[in-house]
Formats: structure tokens, C-alpha cells, sequence
């Protein structure tokens, strides 16, 4: 069992990240009005939020620009656009994605950009390509994290070998990335100490992502900083791919942390999150989410199955079973 003071106390170095453009934008295409983005912006400063992710730096000879917003390929100037000089506590982060990204060319150096942290992304089985990425982004003077996506999938010896491999790389962050929203919490606690073996001997810190298609974003989320992870992903109203992610305004609501405030959150989720769902944007746990959770699988088909309207669950449950 935990010690008590580890949910009740809070440490310094526990860091919050907004991802609700870059997550969520995965549920609208990108599509997020100037006012949105200023406003999360001016609520995450409020709030007392330590980094806002804007988007991806999407490869853009393999998207098309105009079927995506700009958030998709995070331009200097339109982060500038919203930012200013930022002049404030609220670093700034942008996701690129193994083989999505065109890091040499499209990445600026930082004395060049309004960007801090490059966090990249990666599956097991492209961690050499990740590791270029993240000496490339530490060489042009960014702080880097490394997003281990899809980590319920992994095998453990697999895992080992790519933590060692990122200890020896100059990523300051190791992330536990629940992809499929497919961890119990009992399960993630044996996932933290194995990161915490290699995080001790390389002096890192670790971070969770975590989505929520059993309802256990939240419950992942607090598991691991009771386990002693600093760096801690959410989302406002927890939009974000399918089933969506770790809630803002719940994490905010449960840190002990006097530097946290969670007013500012609700007051935008009020004005804006709401809005979104009345037009039309859908995202949050639902029956076909939980079936792909359940079976550890990608939730690429309970999105086909969202975008199509269908309600036969009992079949959808027999289609994802037979894939399994």
C-alpha cells in the first residue's frame, strides 16, 4: 500500500501538460478557432498548468495542408500568433511523431522559436529513430521527452532494451503511453517500476499519458504519482483521440499543489468544451472504446465505428473479438 503523504503531500517536481491540442485536435482535425487557442492559453496560465502542448510538426509533403488546421504542423509564426513572447511560467511543447515528422528541416532552433519542449514520439520498434530525433532537438537547444506510445502491447524484454537505450540519450523524460487505454492500475504499478529501474540509473524522470477507454485515465493518472511519476499529461474535459484522456480539471482537483488552480479550467470548459460538443465534435468513453480497451487493441476501429454512427455494439464486439 502507498504511503498516505504520497497522495496528500506534493512534490516540486511534479510537472502538468496540457495535450488538449494536440490530442483533442486528433477528434476535430485541428480545427480549433484563434479565440480557443488564446483562451486555453490565458486558462493554462491561470491555472498554473507547466506546459501547453500546441500540436504535432506534421510532415507536410505527407499531409495535406488544407485538410488539416494549423495546429497539425505547429508553425513558429502562428504559435507567435497566439503567445507573443511568453513572456510568462507556461513553457510551451509541440509533438513529433517518428517517420511524421520532417525534424531536420521543420524544427528551428530555439533561439529561433517560441517552442521549449520537443516531445517525440515513438514505438518500441523505432526507438533508434527516436533517439536521432531527440539529439537532433537537444543540438538545436530544446528540452526533449520521449513518448513510448502503445506500451501495453510491449513485451518486457522489449522495453528494457529501449530504455536503456533512451538512458543513454539526452531525453529528460521516459513517458508510460496507454495508447489503448488498456492498463489497470495494478498493472501500471509494475510498469512504473520497471521505468523506475532504468529512470534511477540514468537519472530521468517519468511521465504518464493515459487514455481512458475503461474509465481509468484518471485512476492511471494518480496511481502514478503515488508511485513517484513527476510528469503528468491531461486534457480539458479530457477530449482527445477516442476515448480521450486523463481530465484536466479532475487532476488539477486532486493535486495538493497551492501552485494549481482549477477554476480557470472549469471557466473555459463552460465557455468553449461545451460548445464543441453541441457542434457536433465527439469524443469520450463509450461502449466501443471499452471493448477495444478490454482486448488491448488500437482504437482505430471503435473510431470507424463512432464516425459511422453505428449503434450494434453486440455486433462491433464480435467484429473486434474475431481480430483479436
Amino acid at each position: 500500500m502507498k504511503e498516505l503523504s504520497s497522495l496528500m503531500e506534493y512534490r516540486k517536481g511534479v510537472k502538468v501538460v496540457d495535450a488538449t491540442l494536440r490530442d483533442g485536435g486528433l477528434v476535430n482535425d485541428f480545427f480549433f478557432t484563434d479565440e480557443f487557442v488564446k483562451d486555453l492559453y490565458k486558462a493554462n496560465i491561470k491555472a498554473g498548468v507547466d506546459y501547453m502542448e500546441f500540436g504535432y510538426k506534421a510532415d507536410k509533403e505527407m499531409f495535406d495542408v488544407n485538410k488539416f488546421g494549423k495546429w497539425k504542423f505547429c508553425n513558429d509564426e502562428d504559435i507567435r500568433d497566439i503567445v507573443g513572447d511568453n513572456n510568462t511560467d507556461l513553457k510551451l511543447a509541440i509533438m513529433a511523431d517518428v517517420g511524421r515528422c520532417n525534424y531536420k528541416n521543420d524544427i528551428a532552433p530555439k533561439n529561433e522559436s517560441p517552442v521549449d519542449l520537443i516531445r517525440v514520439a515513438t514505438y518500441l520498434n523505432t526507438i533508434p529513430s527516436a533517439i536521432d530525433m531527440i539529439e537532433d532537438a537537444v543540438n538545436k537547444g530544446y528540452e526533449t521527452t520521449c513518448n513510448i506510445m502503445a506500451i501495453s502491447a510491449g513485451q518486457e524484454s522489449d522495453i528494457k532494451v529501449a530504455l536503456d537505450m533512451l538512458g543513454k540519450s539526452p531525453a529528460k523524460v521516459f513517458y508510460i503511453v496507454d495508447s489503448y487505454g488498456a492498463i489497470y492500475p495494478e498493472e501500471l504499478a509494475r510498469v512504473i517500476d520497471l521505468y523506475a529501474e532504468f529512470a534511477v540509473k540514468y537519472d530521468k524522470k517519468i511521465g504518464i499519458h493515459a487514455h481512458n477507454n475503461q474509465q481509468l485515465a484518471f485512476a492511471n493518472t494518480i496511481e502514478a504519482v503515488g508511485d513517484g511519476v513527476d510528469w503528468l499529461d491531461a486534457t480539458y474535459a479530457s477530449m482527445g483521440r477516442g476515448a480521450g484522456n486523463c481530465a484536466m480539471e479532475l487532476l488539477l482537483g486532486f493535486l495538493c499543489n497551492p501552485k494549481y488552480n482549477v477554476y480557470p479550467v472549469i471557466s473555459f470548459i463552460e465557455k468553449h468544451m461545451n460548445k464543441l460538443r453541441e457542434d457536433g465534435v465527439v469524443w469520450g468513453y463509450d461502449l466501443q472504446y471499452l471493448m477495444t480497451g478490454l482486448l488491448n487493441q488500437h482504437p482505430r476501429t471503435a473510431i470507424a465505428f463512432t464516425k459511422e454512427g453505428r449503434k450494434d455494439y453486440a455486433e462491433f464486439y464480435k467484429e473486434v473479438v474475431a481480430q483479436d
